[in-house]
């Protein structure tokens, strides 16, 4: 197979910076922030040590939330790219 047709197919992506981090930090947070309050079955699985309106929080809670922050942080970040808001 030509490996140079490949690599012409493959689209330009953004390259990491301190913007393109702030938008993952920021989806993550949010994500677990509405993770938080809409995730219906609590309290499975080992719990964290952490205090205030988070207290009840548990690791598999903590991963999921976090994982959709990385899906929804990835879409932004080659959306924001696509449209030529990210350079």
């Amino acid at each position: 197979m030509n490996t140079d047709l490949l690599i012409a197919v493959v689209p330009q992506t953004v390259t990491w910076s301190a913007k393109i981090a702030s938008i993952m930090i920021s989806s993550n947070v949010f994500c677990v922030v509405i993770g938080r309050y809409l995730i219906q079955v609590k309290g499975f699985g080992p719990a964290l040590s952490l205090t205030g309106s988070f207290s009840n929080f548990t690791l598999p809670e903590l991963l999921a939330s976090t994982s959709l922050g990385h899906i929804v942080g990835s879409g932004i970040i080659l959306g924001l790219s696509y449209i030529g808001l990210l350079s």
